[in-house]
């Protein structure tokens, strides 16, 4: 994982992101190997901010049925990131919190 845009895939757009904005938190979809550190270096860079802190959760896949056969939806982790108080915040997350 040499690239950072490898590393996050995606943010979370939901009522509960747009929640923790105000507290300068944002929420994305992450490569599932990637580590706390690597998630802090990708947002840095691809967002030029300050990250103060990073949480990771694993999420397991929903169980979805067709029929007789059961399955799994893809697993995916999430990195909630917290941005310094000197950071100016993520410009792509405030415009759609206005």
């Amino acid at each position: 994982m040499t690239s950072p845009y490898d590393i996050i895939i995606k943010p979370v757009l939901t009522e509960k992101s747009y929640d923790t904005i105000s507290m300068r938190k944002y929420c994305f979809i992450v490569d599932k190997r990637a580590s706390k550190d690597e998630i802090k270096q990708a947002i840095e860079q691809i967002f030029n901010v300050q990250v103060e802190k990073v949480n990771t959760i694993n999420q397991l896949g929903k169980m979805k049925r067709q029929g007789r056969f059961v399955g799994r939806r893809a697993s995916t982790k999430k990195a909630y990131v917290q941005l310094k108080e000197s950071s100016k915040g993520i410009d792509f997350f405030d415009s759609l919190s206005q």
